[in-house]
C-alpha cells in the first residue's frame, strides 16, 4: 500500500506502512501504552484505534489521562451498553439513536411499556455485567445494502431510516458491543471493561418525539450520566443536589416572586415581590446607562413585515416570530405585522431621522426593549427561557475607527456591573470569522484586531471560539461562573456593518461625504428574566440586601409591642428600606422560619424588653445568632445596606 509519514507530538517523524492503525503504533511504543491506549488525535481528529492511517499525519494516543476524549468515549460507550441491556431484557424494543450529551448521553426507544424507576435499576445492573465481562468492541464498513437488509431482517424500522439519511458520499459504520451490534460513526473503547463500572448512573425517562417531529412516534428516551471516576460521579451529583436546592422555579413559589400558567405560555406573571427585584434591577442599569453616556429610547411592539423585510429578519427569522394580521379599514388585504423579535430595525429607523454627522458618533441607544420570540414549549424554562422577555438592549452607531474604543469602554462598564451584582468570575470569548461571510478580509482583520485590543487594554484575557462569528462581523461573549460553577452567557459586543447597510443608514463625515456607521449590538444582562433566575439561583434566593424584595421584616413577640412595631416600620420606610410589620398573634419562632424560608434578609424581633429600652433584636438570614442593637444604630445600618452598589 506504500509508505507515509507520522508525525508525534515531540515532533519525531517516522514511516509506516499505509493503513497501520493507532492500536498497532501504540504496541510499537510499549505494551503498557498499548494496554492503556483508549483512542487517538489524527490530524487533530477524533480517531479509533481500530482505524486505518491512510495518509501522512500528525498522530497523539490518548489514555484515560485524556479528560475530553476519554469522557466522549466513556459516554459513547455507555449509551450502547445501556441499548443493549435494554434489548437483553427486552428484547422486543426497538432501538433509535444515542448521542453523547453534556455530562452523560441519552438513548431513545420504542416500547411499548413505560420504562419505570425500578426498570431503570434492572438496567443499571445489566449494563455492570456487560462492562465486567469485558466484552471486545470491533467495528466494520458495510455497503448499504447490506446495512438495509441486516435491519429490516431484525424488525429495525429506524435503524433502516437512518441508513437511508446517511449521505452516499459517507461509509456506513457499524459497531458490536459483544454481539450486539449498532449502526455508529464512532470512535469507541477497545473493550466494555475500559468504561468504570461504578462511575454512571441512569437519571430519568422522558419523552421525545422521534426526529423531532410531533407527526412522528413518541419514544422514551433515557437519560445517563458518566465519569472517569466514582468520586466524579458523587460530586456532580452533589452537584444536582445544590442545583436542585437553588432551582428558582422552586424558589420563585417559596419567595412569591413569580408564576406561569398555561393560558400564556413562556410569558411571566410577576408577583408584587418579584417586579421589585425587576424594577430595581433596570432603575439600577438606567442610571449606569446615563452616567455612561447613553440616551434611552422607546419602539414599537408591532411592526410591518415591510421592515423586517428590509432587515432580513423575515427570511432569516420568521419561525421564530409572532404574525399579526389586522384587517386595515378600506383596505383590500390583510395588513401583516410582527411582534419584534428584537430591537435593533427600529434603533436604525430612530438613527436615520435627520441628518447625522461624524461629531454625532458615537451615538449610544439603548433601550429596553420587550420582545417576543417563539420557543417550542418544550424548550421553555421557567423564567430562564420564556417567549416575551426584556432586554438591556442598546446599539452604538460609531465609525470603524472607534470600534476599538467603544469596545473598550463597554468592557469597563460591564465590569464594574458584574461587580456590583457579585460576579466577580467571569471570561471573555471572541468569535471570529465564519467560514461563509460577507466583508472583505482586511475588514474582518481590522474588527477582530479591535476586539481583541479592547480586551486587552481593558486588562482581560480571551479565548478565541475560531469560526464563531456572526456571517457579518466577530463578536465578543461575556460568561459568568455562578456559586456552584455553571457558566451563563449574558453579555455580548457584536460588530454589525450590514444592518445598516440594509436599512440605509448613514452620516456625514468629515470630509463631507455619507458614510455608512458600523452598528455595535450590546447587552450586559441579556434579558432581565433570565438574569433574575441567574441571580436568584446564584444566591440560592438569599439575595443582596440592596436587591432584596422583601428587606426587612419587624416581628412582634407580644402584642404590647405592636405600637413599637409600627413605628420601626415607619421609620425604616422613612429611610428608603423596604420593611413591614408581623404582628400576628404566632409565635416568634413561627414567624422567623416562615419569613426565612421566604428569604427575608433581616428579621427585627421585638418584645417588651425592647420596648421599654428601644432597641431591637436583630436575626439576619442564615445566622443562628441574633444581636441587640439600639433602633438609630440599625436605621442607618439598614439604611445605608439598602442604597444600591452606585449610591452608596
Amino acid at each position: 500500500m506504500g509508505q507515509i509519514t507520522l508525525t508525534f507530538p515531540d515532533g519525531n517523524q517516522r514511516d509506516f506502512e499505509a493503513g497501520i492503525t493507532p492500536a498497532e503504533i501504540a504496541a510499537g511504543i510499549s505494551n503498557s501504552l498499548a494496554k492503556k491506549a483508549i483512542s487517538a488525535q489524527v490530524n487533530g481528529r477524533h480517531f479509533d484505534l481500530q482505524w486505518p492511517i491512510t495518509e501522512d499525519a500528525s498522530i497523539a494516543i490518548n489514555t484515560m489521562k485524556d479528560d475530553a476524549p476519554a469522557l466522549e468515549l466513556i459516554r459513547h460507550d455507555l449509551a450502547h451498553i445501556m441499548a443493549r441491556a435494554v434489548q437483553a431484557l427486552w428484547p422486543d424494543v426497538k432501538v433509535t439513536i444515542g448521542p453523547v450529551i453534556e455530562n452523560g448521553w441519552y438513548y431513545d426507544f420504542d416500547r411499548e411499556e413505560p420504562f419505570t424507576p425500578e426498570d431503570l435499576g434492572r438496567i443499571e445492573a445489566k449494563m455492570k455485567e456487560i462492562i465486567n465481562a469485558r466484552d471486545p468492541v470491533r467495528t466494520e464498513i458495510w455497503d448499504r445494502a447490506r446495512a438495509v437488509k441486516h435491519y429490516e431482517d431484525n424488525d429495525e424500522p429506524y435503524k433502516v431510516e437512518l441508513v437511508g439519511m446517511i449521505p452516499e458520499d459517507q461509509q456506513i459504520r457499524m459497531y458490536w458491543h459483544g454481539d450486539w451490534q449498532d449502526l455508529c460513526r464512532g470512535p469507541h473503547l477497545q473493550h466494555t471493561g475500559q468504561v468504570p463500572a461504578d462511575a454512571f448512573k441512569l437519571m430519568k425517562v422522558a419523552g421525545a418525539y422521534w426526529r423531532g417531529d410531533s407527526d412522528r412516534p413518541m419514544l422514551q428516551r433515557i437519560y445517563g450520566v458518566g465519569f472517569r471516576s466514582r468520586q466524579d460521579l458523587k460530586d456532580y451529583l452533589t452537584f444536582l443536589e445544590e442545583a436542585e436546592k437553588r432551582d428558582h422555579r422552586k424558589l420563585g413559589r417559596e419567595m412569591d416572586l413569580f408564576h406561569l400558567q398555561e393560558e400564556a405560555p413562556g410569558q411571566i406573571f410577576w408577583h408584587p415581590n418579584g417586579w421589585k427585584i425587576y424594577t430595581t434591577l433596570q432603575d439600577y442599569m438606567r442610571r449606569q446607562q446615563e452616567r455612561d453616556g447613553y440616551v434611552e429610547v422607546n419602539t414599537p411592539q408591532v411592526v410591518d413585515r415591510k421592515l423586517w423585510e428590509k432587515s432580513g429578519h423575515w427570511d432569516n427569522y420568521q419561525e421564530n416570530m409572532f404574525i399579526v394580521e389586522v384587517d386595515e379599514e378600506h383596505a383590500r388585504q390583510k395588513a401583516v405585522n410582527a411582534l419584534k423579535p428584537m430591537n435593533c430595525p427600529c434603533h436604525v429607523q430612530i438613527f436615520n431621522q435627520g441628518l447625522k454627522s461624524y461629531r454625532d458618533l458615537p451615538l449610544r441607544m439603548a433601550e429596553f426593549g420587550s420582545c417576543n420570540r417563539y420557543e417550542p414549549s418544550g424548550a421553555l424554562h421557567g423564567i430562564m427561557r420564556v417567549r416575551g422577555f426584556t432586554q438591556d438592549d442598546a446599539h452604538i452607531f460609531c465609525s470603524e475607527d472607534q470600534i476599538e474604543a467603544e469596545a473598550k469602554k463597554f468592557i469597563d462598564f460591564l465590569a464594574k456591573i458584574y461587580a456590583d451584582l457579585g460576579f466577580e468570575d467571569w471570561t471573555v470569548k471572541l468569535s471570529t470569522r465564519p467560514e461563509k461571510r460577507i466583508g472583505s478580509e482586511e475588514s474582518w482583520d481590522r474588527t477582530e484586531e479591535a476586539l481583541g485590543s479592547a480586551c486587552r487594554a481593558a486588562g482581560y484575557d480571551y479565548a478565541v471560539n475560531e469560526g464563531e462569528g456572526a456571517f457579518y462581523g466577530p463578536k465578543l461573549e461575556f460568561v459568568l461562573r455562578d456559586a456552584i460553577g455553571r457558566d451563563w452567557q449574558c453579555g455580548t459586543l457584536q460588530v454589525d456593518p450590514n444592518l445598516p447597510e440594509r436599512l440605509d443608514a448613514t452620516y456625514i463625515g468629515a470630509d463631507g461625504e455619507k458614510h455608512r456607521p458600523i452598528m455595535l449590538h450590546r447587552a450586559v444582562v441579556g434579558s432581565f428574566e433570565r438574569f433574575i433566575g441567574i441571580l436568584i439561583e446564584n444566591y440560592a434566593g438569599k439575595l443582596p440586601f440592596w436587591i432584596a424584595p422583601r428587606q426587612v421584616v419587624v416581628a412582634s413577640i407580644v402584642s404590647d409591642a405592636d405600637n413599637y412595631v409600627a413605628e420601626i416600620v415607619a421609620t425604616l420606610k422613612a429611610a428608603g428600606v423596604r420593611a413591614e410589620a408581623d404582628i400576628r398573634n404566632e409565635k416568634i419562632n413561627y414567624k422567623v422560619r416562615e419569613h426565612s424560608l421566604a428569604k427575608v434578609p433581616v428579621i427585627l424581633a421585638i418584645g417588651q424588653r425592647e420596648v421599654e429600652e428601644r432597641t431591637v433584636s436583630v436575626r439576619r438570614l442564615g445566622e443562628n445568632r441574633t444581636e441587640t442593637a439600639a433602633l438609630d444604630a440599625i436605621v442607618a445600618t439598614l439604611t445605608a445596606e439598602a442604597k444600591a452598589p452606585d449610591l452608596a
